[in-house]
């Protein structure tokens, strides 16, 4: 049998006893930020007891939290904190992101359905007497923590896990920060920003490479809130980094600035501009009046792309990567699609020479490595990414609007024939802390087609943004 243990308020009181500063700020009477003291005392707390017996004998842990978005630059304290708690509790539940709240019984509803227990196998903690009786009208077993012995022999009685618990206060800190890059690049970015001092994260997206991408139809796992899961950062105790995506990549790191600004120092984005949600016109909608987007429509379909991009994957290969200079041997800005019904009339590929030489950015073994790696696990991972456009709206117009207020990079290429510069006009208006950069000659593969520019751009923004990287040692 799984049981689930259920902190809030009882986090509080190991920590401060007298002050209950994480209650303080769930409720809004102090910020995250001023919490100060918690994060040392948890990490002593949380790693050497509590959480680490309870999980070692099959207890699943959870706090929920009150809170709201912190994207104010009061620097790392609110991201570590969350760090701490998502590396050692299964869930980590915010009301910002749940769109309810403590005492809320909604709230330990989507909590137990997240951690796939009923609510008779739940046991719940709190200092709050409003929101134990929440969670016993939620079906839980609550327990009122008034002296913290007691609550620990029936938090014992309902787990059967003893938990001996010696709690102290932690001053000072040591240690300089992580070097805060994440990328979603290619390896011509890699040794670049290695030797300029930083610290990189090679990432696959969810679908490509040896990533577990969703099986069958489960397109519902490309969602912001899957594609963002922190937990990866906070295993590597990194509360905050700086990220960098092309193409889908930078849409996604748009996303996690926009709804997860706790955890992003700054945000780069090669090609793909921000494109907010409109909520007046659904995604399907506004793709169908981008005629530069028609391809994304043929993308809807399972099986139809699938099978055209899969069947000769030399020559697919050879035709999706060309640079600037050698856009007019395929597919361009005036290759019309002609898509009927979501079906692409003749295929992606119609009127392109069936032998296409091997662009001048890839050697002969990168382009036997893309064969190989996609001969396994084909096509079908990549295009979920279109399939679930309309879902990702649905959650986007959900969410709290609001600017990027991290700093931006948003780099544009000349001969893009799909992600046109002109995209990107007027992004200053949600990116107020926005810089540019320009390759004119590059086409859609920037990283690739002008590698040597766009580490430039890059390592010279970092370091403006960041200052310079720590000396090794």
């Amino acid at each position: 049998m799984v049981f689930g243990c259920f902190l809030r308020g009882f986090l509080s009181s190991v920590a401060s006893q007298s002050e209950g500063a994480l209650i303080q700020a769930e409720r809004g009477q102090v910020t995250l930020n001023q919490v100060g003291l918690l994060v040392n005392t948890l990490l002593s707390l949380l790693t050497r007891s509590l959480t680490k017996r309870l999980r070692y004998h099959g207890v699943l842990t959870a706090v929920l939290a009150n809170h709201w978005l912190d994207d104010s630059a009061s620097g790392d304290r609110p991201a570590r904190l969350l760090c701490l708690l998502g590396s050692n509790f299964d869930l980590v539940l915010q009301s910002c992101r749940s769109g309810h709240r403590v005492p809320e019984v909604a709230m330990f509803n989507s909590a137990l359905d997240q951690l796939g227990i009923p609510s008779q196998q739940a046991l719940w903690l709190d200092v709050d007497q409003e929101s134990v009786k929440a969670a016993e009208k939620a079906g839980m077993e609550a327990v009122l923590v008034e002296n913290l012995e007691v609550a620990l022999r029936k938090l014992a009685h309902f787990t059967g896990v003893q938990v001996q618990l010696n709690t102290c206060r932690c001053g000072g800190g040591g240690g300089g920060d992580v070097s805060p890059f994440s990328h979603l690049l290619p390896l011509w970015q890699i040794p670049a920003l290695a030797a300029a001092g930083f610290r990189v994260l090679a990432l696959d997206m969810k679908g490509y490479g040896e990533s577990t991408a969703p099986p069958g139809g489960h397109t519902h796992k490309y969602n912001p809130e899957t594609q963002c899961d922190l937990s990866f950062w906070s295993s590597k105790s990194i509360p905050q980094v700086t990220l960098v995506g092309h193409d889908w990549g930078g849409a996604l790191v748009w996303t996690m600035a926009r709804y997860f600004p706790e955890r992003i120092r700054a945000v780069a984005s090669l090609n793909t501009p921000l494109f907010p949600p409109d909520p007046s016109k659904p995604a399907s909608e506004k793709l169908k009046a981008l005629p530069a987007f028609d391809y994304q429509i043929y993308f809807q379909k399972p099986g139809v792309a699938e099978a055209e991009l899969e069947n000769d994957l030399e020559r697919t290969f050879n035709i999706f990567f060309s640079s600037g200079r050698e856009a007019d041997r395929t597919i361009s800005s005036d290759h019309t699609l002609k898509v009927n019904d979501g079906f692409l009339l003749g295929g992606l590929f119609v009127g392109l020479p069936q032998q296409i030489p091997r662009s001048s950015m890839l050697t002969e073994a990168d382009l036997r490595y893309y064969v190989g790696r996609f001969r396994g696990s084909g096509f079908r991972g990549p295009l979920n990414w279109y399939r679930n456009n309309q879902a990702n709206w649905k959650w986007m117009c959900s969410q709290p609007t609001g600017k990027v207020a991290v700093p931006a990079l948003m780099v544009t290429a000349g001969k893009d024939p799909v992600l046109l510069p002109a995209m990107s006009d007027g992004m200053e208006d949600l990116v107020p802390n926005l810089s540019r950069g320009y390759i004119e000659d590059s086409g859609h593969w920037t990283q690739m087609d002008k590698p040597a520019e766009t580490n430039n751009i890059l390592i010279s923004w970092l370091r403006e943004t960041h200052g310079p990287p720590a000396p090794k040692l």
